[in-house]
């Protein structure tokens, strides 16, 4: 997930990719398992780092016994040695060939006081996390006592009467869009006396928040239906399971109204991005059916948390900034409509789709994006804004600040 930040020039994504990298590192070192433990796990980090700080300065004196292995003040010590040598003979050789020098001076960060700074700073924050995470490994917290205990079982009554009346609701809601799946949008737009961006507009974000509650309210109840019985295993698998399966034809219906929403007001950042949970959503109603005919969810949690690294890592595979472009520049081909203000904001990533738009809407949408591409060197290095760089570089930039103007409609 780190490695996005070389691959992809879209800052958003990378941010998103690091918040996921450091709790699945987090995860991975704790070992929080149950939806608590993870819940506190990512709380450790923290004050693990403070912790380990005492930890690390008695590590520094080797009090081990010759034979028993390396103490780390040796290795710190091996290290500097090997960094003090590097630099007498890298000076060395550099004075000595000047197109040493030149690629010496490549791999050297900067040396300035800001430079400096931000070293400081990345090395530290770095620093201290693998300090921590090492505290956690060689120390690691008792998280198995906070699984959940089994619950009291509720009457038979209390749970199946809720769920039977949800089904019944989420069956007639699922008759409707049905309706709508054979009869198109048109069909409704005529029965209900909406208009095209009334219809476009309302309904995704309600879904949304229905395709998660739902999955709450399963859980719920699978944790307190009673299931002692051949009868009781029976109505938990089939009143949960229908629900699981209605809730996926609401998140067919969510991702319906999304396209139509993203066809008449084109692709942005924010419709792709819940477009990609309600597709992680429906995977996750589909592994809620198969825990609810198993009768058995203690891999649920884990497997939560490694699809939703999956859908992002899925995200950043299918270059969404690009997408966009491209999408929006098809929807210009088809309809002459384009939001140029929007495309000129995207990353270096969108450029190769962009190059596709004619004149002058090509040179408005890629003059933002020129101007503030920045110069990467090695410690900086991303192959979208390297690939951005050779694309627009073929391009003659020949349009007005006046043409732009008039561009930047739809």
């Amino acid at each position: 997930m780190v490695a996005v930040g070389t691959v992809r020039a879209a800052g958003w994504l990378f941010a998103l990719c690091l918040v996921a990298a450091a709790a699945t590192g987090t995860f991975a070192v704790t070992g929080g398992r149950s939806p608590l433990g993870m819940l506190v796990a990512a709380t450790l980090p923290p004050a693990a780092t403070v912790r380990a700080l005492p930890w690390a300065v008695r590590g520094l004196h080797d009090t081990r016994p010759a034979g028993a292995g390396i103490g780390l003040g040796r290795v710190l010590k091996s290290v500097a040695i090997s960094a003090g040598l590097l630099l007498l003979f890298g000076l060395l050789f550099s004075s000595a060939d000047a197109v040493f020098a030149d690629l010496v001076t490549g791999l050297l960060p900067d040396i300035s006081l800001d430079g400096v700074v931000g070293w400081l700073l990345r090395l530290a924050l770095i620093g201290g996390g693998l300090l921590g995470a090492a505290y956690l490994v060689s120390r690691p917290p008792d998280l198995e006592g906070l699984r959940p205990g089994p619950a009291r079982p509720a009457h038979r009554l209390e749970w199946t009467l809720p769920l039977v009346l949800l089904d019944t609701l989420f069956a007639a809601f699922v008759l409707v869009q049905l309706t709508v799946f054979f009869g198109g949008a048109g069909h409704v737009l005529r029965t209900a006396g909406l208009t095209y961006a009334q219809y476009a507009r309302g309904g995704f974000w309600q879904l949304l928040a229905v395709t998660a509650l739902t999955l709450l309210v399963i859980a719920i109840a699978a944790r307190r239906a009673p299931n002692a019985t051949r009868a009781d295993r029976l109505l938990v698998r089939v009143l949960l399971g229908t629900l699981a399966a209605l809730s996926l034809v609401v998140v067919a219906s969510a991702l319906y109204r999304m396209q139509v929403y993203t066809d008449a007001y084109g692709a942005t950042r924010l419709r792709l991005f819940v477009t990609t949970i309600e597709l992680w959503l429906g995977l996750l109603f589909v592994l809620v059916g198969v825990a609810v005919v198993r009768l058995r969810a203690a891999w649920l949690p884990r497997l939560v948390v490694g699809t939703a690294v999956l859908a992002l890592l899925g995200l950043a595979m299918v270059n969404p900034d690009r997408l966009i472009a491209e999408r929006n520049v098809d929807r210009y081909l088809e309809t002459g409509r384009l939001d140029v203000s929007y495309l000129s904001g995207l990353s270096a990533d969108a450029v190769p789709a962009l190059t596709r738009l004619p004149e002058p809407m090509r040179a408005c949408a890629l003059g933002q994006i020129a101007a503030e591409l920045p110069r990467d060197g090695l410690w900086a290095t991303n192959l979208g804004r390297e690939r951005a760089r050779r694309d627009l570089a073929a391009i003659p930039t020949t349009t007005g600040v006046t043409d732009c103007l008039v561009a930047r409609g739809w």
